[in-house]
């Protein structure tokens, strides 16, 4: 059996040299870049899908001692019909987050009036509306639900299910957060953020997309996004760090992977994503974590902008594409500023040391030029 899949290795080895002599210099790099895709994003996926059943495996195990405990907060981790984890995002190869979505957001209006960037609060439409709501306890003086508080709640919950956990020996909390995470074998991490889930409303800092003069999204799509919504998160945000004031602890923090995920449908636009992450694993794991996949897929949107028209997006143009979102990278990592997507206001960069910031920017800058001068280069990076 070993050696026929050596033959098969070298069999596939002598493919690609062949073709490499037979392809004009154009088509070199898209012809290197899904070779790329093949053994190296494919090896990438595989193994994330494996780490995740078994996460998924030790969170579930744990959400139903939660909610035995407090029937308020039900699991909402729930495997797709493609194999997927609703709820779950790869933050990286070992490091996860996980969303809880709680139910009965009703009798609480959303406010976003910009004074905590990136966050939104939850008040009471009706002060007489108070012992109504589920998550009475959670209400401070003012009338607000305090993401601070529920957190708190949670966290209490979870350390105390890890204890009962059949996982118990291989599941240890973080401590010095506020927020819930787990480590698990000593390997991975998890972190796992109650939520609200907000459709069929948009938040007026974000009012201003999508931006008039561009014709990416088209308008059907944006209406898809809009009514999709968006999530409030209780977890630490950038803006809130340092600060202990209880307006930001009682504050939600704003998140839009769902329209971000439904933006980047089409085109290679996914491919292209993936291939960022793989580099970002081998590349660009630095102390500090200066660049995240987010900020990769934050890149790829403002791309999108820059090139609206579907044609740009063709499997043919990847290598443009990816030359296009590394440049600005560079760009944002020495500028020390990047905006996000939605919330423009917002810097995904701040409170990031400068010393780690300019490091990813000559990172960058390598690998950008190695594939640029010589696309080969990517079998090796």
């Amino acid at each position: 059996m070993t050696d026929i899949l050596v033959s098969h290795l070298l069999d596939q080895e002598r493919h690609y040299k062949l073709a490499d002599t037979m392809i004009p210099g154009q088509s070199k790099l898209l012809y290197q870049l899904n070779r790329f895709v093949t053994e190296r994003v494919s090896a990438r996926r595989a193994g994330i899908q494996k780490t995740v059943r078994e996460v998924c495996k030790v969170v579930t195990d744990i959400l139903k001692e939660v909610e035995v405990q407090e029937p308020r907060f039900i699991s909402s981790l729930v495997e797709t019909d493609t194999a997927r984890f609703e709820g779950l995002t790869v933050v990286s190869p070992m490091e996860f987050e996980i969303v809880l979505f709680l139910n009965q957001m009703g009798v609480f209006n959303f406010v976003d009036d910009g004074s905590v960037p990136g966050c939104a609060v939850l008040k009471l439409s009706d002060g007489r509306k108070r012992s109504m709501s589920l998550w009475v306890e959670f209400i401070t003086a003012s009338g607000y639900l305090s993401a601070r508080k529920i957190r708190s709640r949670f966290q209490t919950l979870v350390a105390q299910a890890v204890d009962k956990c059949k996982y118990r020996d291989i599941v240890k909390m973080i401590a010095d957060t506020t927020e819930v995470k787990l480590r698990i074998r000593e390997r991975y991490v998890v972190l796992i953020t109650p939520a609200f889930k907000c459709s069929g409303i948009w938040p007026r800092s974000a009012a201003h997309w999508p931006m008039p003069h561009i014709p990416w999204p088209n308008p059907a799509l944006v209406a898809e996004v809009k009514t999709e919504g968006f999530n409030l998160l209780s977890k630490e945000s950038p803006a809130q760090a340092g600060k202990q004031s209880s307006a930001e602890g009682d504050a939600w923090v704003l998140s839009f992977s769902d329209a971000e995920n439904k933006l980047l449908q089409g085109g290679c636009r996914k491919k292209c994503l993936s291939i960022l992450k793989s580099l970002r694993d081998k590349h660009l794991d630095m102390p500090g974590q200066p660049v995240r996949n987010y900020h990769l897929k934050t890149l790829l949107l403002y791309e999108c902008e820059k090139h609206p028209r579907e044609i740009e997006w063709d499997e043919t143009c990847l290598g443009d594409r990816l030359n296009g979102i590394l440049l600005q990278m560079i760009s944002c990592l020495q500028n020390r500023r990047c905006p996000h997507y939605f919330l423009t206001g917002l810097d995904l960069f701040q409170s990031q040391p400068h010393a780690e910031l300019d490091q990813a920017a000559k990172q960058i800058w390598r690998i950008a030029r190695e594939i640029l001068t010589n696309p080969k280069s990517l079998e090796k990076l």
